[in-house]
């Protein structure tokens, strides 16, 4: 029997990757904006003639501060995606209670649209819809194009953020932290952070890595030099 049962199994010739799980934006974007924004900070108070125990301190001030807003902006964000997705996931079962001729009536023409003779498409909604807890599911997949299954976590979209951030603001750090003064420790070092994580997102989401460190790279230069420059123009002199 269970022989039987094997063989009629699927082979699989491939796995897909997780792309609703409610970390992979987060982390990336976390990563970019902690090593964007605290590179360009960086360069704008040495710019403005800051010490290197200045630029320590307003650099670690805006990873903490950076990274808890990454995380408190992100829960939220997807928090309230997640409460809109289930109320609407509520509504459309509501629907299915109230009107199961018409929501029957709807699934068939998604699947008459979708390819399928009208015959076999009534018969299909009909076999679904026969099934409540399966109809609902089939429902929202395809008139909200969700997965009520596999709704993103806010917290792990949060700590995604969160952990992302710190560790690339931390980078433009490092150089001070062994004892630099100067901006072209921190350039240097930042430059091939912004490549190599550029690259590896874009090898992640099936983009050229040359494209997506090339990318990151005037991205994140052209901000730094913006900062640096008003830091220059400024002048604050901070000690």
């Amino acid at each position: 029997m269970s022989s039987t049962v094997d063989s009629r199994m699927p082979e699989l010739h491939h796995a897909h990757r997780d792309v609703t799980g409610g970390w992979l934006r987060p982390a990336t974007f976390g990563v970019m904006d902690g090593l964007v924004s605290n590179f360009s900070l960086v360069a704008g108070v040495v710019g403005g003639g800051a010490s290197a125990q200045a630029v320590i301190l307003t650099g670690l001030a805006g990873l903490v501060a950076g990274a808890c807003s990454m995380a408190t902006g992100e829960y939220t964000s997807v928090s309230s995606q997640c409460d809109l997705a289930r109320d609407e996931i509520a509504t459309e079962r509501r629907e299915l209670e109230a009107n199961p001729d018409e929501e029957l009536r709807e699934l068939t023409l998604i699947y008459e649209d979708k390819g399928l003779r009208p015959e076999l498409a009534a018969e299909v909604a009909r076999e679904i819809t026969a099934q409540p807890d399966v109809a609902w599911r089939v429902h929202v997949r395809e008139e909200l194009g969700i997965d009520p299954d596999d709704l993103p976590s806010p917290w792990t979209a949060a700590a995604s953020s969160f952990a992302a951030f710190a560790v690339g603001a931390l980078i433009p750090l490092l150089p001070f932290f062994l004892g630099a003064s100067g901006i072209v420790p921190a350039l240097l070092i930042s430059a091939v952070a912004l490549v190599v994580t550029g690259g590896g997102i874009a090898r992640l989401t099936a983009r050229p890595m040359w494209f997506g460190g090339r990318r990151q790279l005037l991205l994140g230069g052209l901000s730094a030099a913006v900062t640096y420059g008003v830091g220059l123009l400024v002048g604050t002199g901070v000690s």
